[in-house]
């Protein structure tokens, strides 16, 4: 099949991105070092608001309400606009340094924060296509807007919801995705039918500030904390009745049908000293997969209950904060085919003998045994959306219209969204086993492994963008399919609201980086 014929413009932003390869590798190990995780991204995008403002972009910074958010605009006359964005948070506990053995960054310990997906990567590619389509369009004096955001948070489906519904999708040609592939068939591929589904994810804090009401004071215990005194349980006892008892009644949640999670994470505990006062403060975070809406608000009820009885017979008060309330995703098969072709254009990324070389050394310092081709067959192929889709759907009921999670869904209910994947480096196995996660992070990190990803990425996300900003006919059919399948588009008969009806969670306990006489250091702070 012969690959699409490109317009002028798309060759100037192919060109664009040839010279400028050595920053975006550069630019991605920058956010790698970084390391930040969830709400706590400080210096992450006070690096791209300035690269951005140096770019000629304005920008509005802590957009949505969220410090380490952002949105930019350029313009160049009357005419759409193409959206893009990037994410750049990190995951505690997977420090992980640019090199082939286990190793955290400089300075820190293993359970700082780290790139997972990686975010460093898939931020600086859809900056790279966003400068190239930029460069194109002023070359060839294309109209048009181009608007992109920085999401924060999305290891906990954080600011997309937040933005989604404080508009600042609205009014897009298109709005274009892209992810490092995470798992088969999904890799150098757009998703077609079956787009990521609901989640719910929510802290349940326990309050122990009442100790003295848990019995009557006798006369041989007149303080709280007298050692001869019967003591309230306290937080952390109600934290562990809440995660047992979720634990336990997981399996009667949900039906045992269709593809769902529950994850769960615990912030905080403790906060007593070894005296006779009981833990004040403990907090639990919950994180809910599932393929519909009905499904996170059965979920979300069952552990309302939990919390309750936990707090009840543990001397505590509950509270529930959300940290995100996403939709699932809508498909927009105009938007897919846009992304896939300019997708086949490019080609899927290949990796060199020196990225090869880099490859074998970590399969043998990983435990492993080197082999000839080290890189999994598929990360140098194309699928296309349509037999990606069929793979896909070979373990999914024909009820179950929605699978996996990630939060670009919110997106696809106010522009017409183009969902695509590029593979990030992953090895094969010469015994069928598993690398440990550290493997992953590091090809993430080191540039001769994570830059074919990137610049591939960024020339596809370039292309979409310009056959957007180009084609009338093709943004016309994008846009038609919204509305047909939004049953009139934006509050439309089938379109689905946004769910967000919290402020954005960032006065929690997030854990994240401070200077101290010892240097940077990880820390969980103090409650805001």
């Amino acid at each position: 099949m012969d690959k699409p014929v490109t317009t002028s413009a798309q060759e100037t932003a192919l060109a664009c991105l040839d010279g400028i390869q050595p920053l975006l590798s550069a630019w991605t190990r920058t956010i790698f070092d970084f390391g930040e995780t969830a709400w706590r991204e400080y210096q992450s995008a006070a690096w791209y608001v300035d690269r951005l403002k140096r770019e000629g972009f304005s920008v509005e910074e802590g957009s949505g309400g969220m410090p380490t958010a952002f949105c930019a605009h350029w313009t160049n006359g009357a005419g759409p606009t193409v959206g893009m964005y990037a994410e750049y948070d990190a995951v505690p506990g997977n420090c992980q340094d640019a090199v082939t053995v286990r190793q955290p960054r400089p300075g820190l310990g293993a359970e700082a924060g780290g790139h997972t997906d990686p975010h460093s990567g898939l931020g600086i590619a859809s900056l790279g296509g966003l400068l190239a389509t930029k460069a194109a369009m002023q070359r060839h004096d294309i109209q048009g807007t181009l608007r992109f955001t920085g999401e924060p948070a999305e290891k906990v489906r954080g600011s997309k919801p937040i933005h989604a519904a404080k508009g600042y999708y609205d009014g897009l040609a298109g709005m274009i995705s892209f992810h490092p592939f995470y798992m088969l068939p999904l890799c150098n591929t757009a998703r077609w039918d079956t787009h990521c589904g609901a989640a719910y994810a929510m802290i349940y804090r326990f309050v122990c500030d009442e100790p003295e009401n848990w019995v009557r004071a006798s006369d041989g215990a007149p303080i709280p904390q007298a050692h001869s005194a019967v003591r309230a349980p306290g937080a952390n006892d109600a934290l562990m009745t809440m995660y047992m008892a979720s634990k336990a009644l997981r399996d009667s949640m949900l039906p045992h049908q269709g593809g769902w999670s529950i994850s769960e994470a615990i912030l905080t505990a403790g906060q007593a000293t070894a005296d006779n006062l009981p833990a004040g403060l403990a907090e639990i975070q919950y994180m809910i997969r599932v393929p519909t809406i009905g499904m996170a608000e059965q979920v979300t009820a069952v552990l309302d209950r939990n919390a309750a009885a936990a707090a009840a017979i543990s001397g505590c008060r509950y509270e529930r904060h959300w940290v995100s309330k996403s939709r699932p995703g809508l498909a927009n098969h105009a938007m897919a085919g846009i992304a896939y072709e300019a997708l086949s254009t490019v080609g899927p990324p290949r990796w060199d003998q020196v990225a090869r070389t880099i490859a074998r050394e970590i399969q043998v310092n990983a435990g492993g045994t080197a082999t000839e081709n080290p890189f999994i067959e598929e990360l140098e192929r194309l699928i296309s959306p349509q037999e990606a889709e069929a793979v896909l759907r070979r373990d999914l009921p024909p009820s179950q219209v929605n699978s996996t999670s990630d939060d670009y869904t919110d997106m696809s209910w106010h522009a017409p969204t183009a969902r695509f994947y590029v593979a990030r480096p992953a090895l094969r196995s010469a015994n069928g086993s598993t690398y440990p996660s550290w493997v992953m992070n590091a090809l993430g990190g080191i540039p001769a492994t994570i830059d074919p990803m990137v610049i591939c990425a960024a020339k596809t996300v370039a292309l979409t963008a310009l056959r957007l900003l180009e084609d009338q006919t093709a943004r016309d059919a994008a846009k038609d399919e919204f509305t047909t399948r939004t049953g009139g588009g934006v509050g439309g008969s089938n379109w689905i609201a946004p769910l967000c009806d919290y402020d954005p969670p960032i006065n929690f306990r997030w854990p994240e980086y401070v200077t101290t006489a010892r240097g940077r250091d990880w820390w969980i702070p103090s409650n805001a």
